[in-house]
């Protein structure tokens, strides 16, 4: 059933939903947005017969990792003892970065520089594929917080420069557990946003969830560039392994909360909610390809996230919420657009339990 579920996905274009691309309002993975066109997410590269986000994502690092530790065996001894390398924290793994440990630090040096190569290839892949013309991609995801992962950026730019691929690689601006929060506001049109204050949001991930409200500062600046999470509430799911209903009903739950917090502080919600979530997204709200690194069955035909989550909060300030849903790595994405403007072309890589990808081109640019 794994290896059904990791088939290679096929580019998404706007073609696909006809007239729907178009439509006004805002629907459940939508590829026509307020301020971009969403060209494609959720590719699977294939190179020589080899998936390469398998190699670019968080078991990935410590498989190098494990790698490098295995030749100090053979040559010396290793500086890490007998734990297994699957168990070392991104923070354990910057703090070695940082000891005075000259051995362990050559094992993390060679990580980085595995891993790195893995992400320039896959992104030579995509640029002389799909994403053929773009001019700056984004890093988000877990990797992103880390000094390792600053190192793999630095390193993967180095290495597209080398090979005469002249795009921009960066970290994403925002936290890596506040992106898709804030890139749940771009999903609507500003008109359903004006007069409020705040609007509520949820990033589903593999390991994390995620759920917040985010104050939109209209006033401050329109473009959203000031919004920002005013509170957020984050549950490590990988370590309970809860099931998909009681990872829902924790959702519900803590929106409520969330919600009713905000009326006591005088906020003015907007009545919708934007959540983002791995996997295909379906203009129906059902969740397909790429959604395994969630415990239980998103993709079953009886299981609707948006109808779950509707019916649990059907109003929002006494009018009816609009829940919206997208792929977790276009959202993570949205909360760049105030920064790529001057970009026509642009994309994200979202690193974490899993590889995620989104390409995107600007509406209007400056």
């Amino acid at each position: 059933m794994a290896n059904k579920r990791r088939t290679k996905v096929s580019p998404l274009r706007a073609d696909r939903l006809g007239a729907r691309a178009n439509a006004p309002v805002p629907f459940h993975g939508a590829l026509k947005l307020p301020e971009v066109r969403v060209h494609s997410y959720n590719l699977d590269i294939e190179y020589q017969g080899q998936r390469l986000a398998a190699c670019t994502n968080k078991r990935a690092l410590r498989l190098f990792f494990e790698k490098w530790r295995k030749i100090a065996r053979a040559s010396g001894a290793d500086p890490f003892g007998r734990r297994q390398s699957m168990t070392f924290t991104k923070k354990e793994l910057d703090a070695i970065l940082l000891s005075a440990n000259g051995d362990a630090r050559c094992i993390i040096h060679g990580a980085i520089e595995d891993f790195a190569g893995s992400l320039a290839l896959l992104t030579e892949r995509l640029l002389l594929g799909e994403w053929q013309q773009t001019e700056c991609i984004a890093i988000g995801g877990g990797l992103r917080a880390s000094n390792i992962g600053e190192l793999i950026i630095r390193r993967t730019q180095a290495l597209l420069i080398h090979r005469g691929l002249r795009v921009e690689l960066r970290p994403i601006r925002s936290d890596p557990d506040d992106a898709a929060l804030l890139g749940a506001a771009h999903l609507v049109p500003s008109w359903m946003l004006a007069g409020h204050d705040a609007i509520v949001a949820a990033d589903i991930g593999g390991t994390n969830v995620r759920i917040g409200v985010v104050r939109l500062h209209l006033g401050r600046k329109s473009d959203l560039s000031k919004a920002r999470v005013w509170k957020r509430v984050l549950w490590r799911h990988a370590d309970q392994d809860p099931g998909r209903d009681a990872m829902v009903g924790w959702i519900v739950k803590t929106m409520q909360k969330l919600i009713k917090k905000a009326a006591s502080e005088g906020l003015q919600l907007a009545p919708y909610i934007g959540v983002a979530c791995p996997g295909f997204i379906s203009p129906d709200g059902s969740i397909g390809t790429g959604s395994y690194v969630l415990p239980g069955d998103w993709q079953s035909p009886r299981f609707n996230l948006p109808s779950k989550l509707s019916g649990e909060i059907p109003r929002i300030g006494g009018h009816e919420a609009l829940v919206l849903l997208h792929n977790d790595a276009v959202v993570q994405g949205l909360s760049e657009i105030p920064f790529m403007r001057h970009c026509r072309r642009w994309g994200v890589f979202t690193i974490g339990t899993g590889f995620g990808n989104a390409r995107f081109s600007n509406l209007r640019t400056i």
